[in-house]
């Protein structure tokens, strides 16, 4: 991946990103791969590649230091994306995991479950198909 210069969009979309990231995360556990990947590939298309790679270095360094190495040496990530992201995603988790904490447990998981199951079905590109089952049916 070039390295270039970030345009004042471009970071905004990433702060979004990472703080929806870190929210979702402090609320129910999930964030980096469900979140951060498909995000950066439909909103700032990012290749799976680059995204994956983002997605790593934003959250694996400690643990996964050695694939985060493979996709830096591969040009699969951009260090300042992974930073302006880390920053909201620290702030968001924070907000995230007081939200949850303030809410039933059943309430979490019911999130959790509906943000899945939309991951899914938009990951799977059945969107389409599915809007126009619904609107055959109402």
């Amino acid at each position: 991946m070039k390295q270039k210069k970030m345009a004042t969009e471009s970071v905004l979309i990433l702060l979004m990103i990472g703080m929806a990231a870190g929210m979702l995360s402090g609320l129910v556990g999930v964030g980096g791969g469900i979140i951060v990947v498909p995000a950066l590939v439909f909103f700032l298309g990012f290749s799976q590649h680059e995204a994956q790679g983002t997605s790593l270095g934003l959250l694996l360094l400690p643990v996964g230091i050695l694939a985060v190495m493979n996709y830096y040496n591969k040009g699969f990530i951009d260090i300042k994306v992974v930073v302006v992201m880390s920053i909201a995603f620290v702030l968001g988790s924070w907000l995230g995991s007081k939200l949850a904490l303030s809410l039933p447990q059943e309430t979490v998981k019911k999130v959790f479950a509906i943000f899945l199951l939309y991951t899914a079905i938009k990951m799977l590109t059945w969107d389409t198909m599915i809007i126009n089952w619904f609107k055959k049916i109402f």
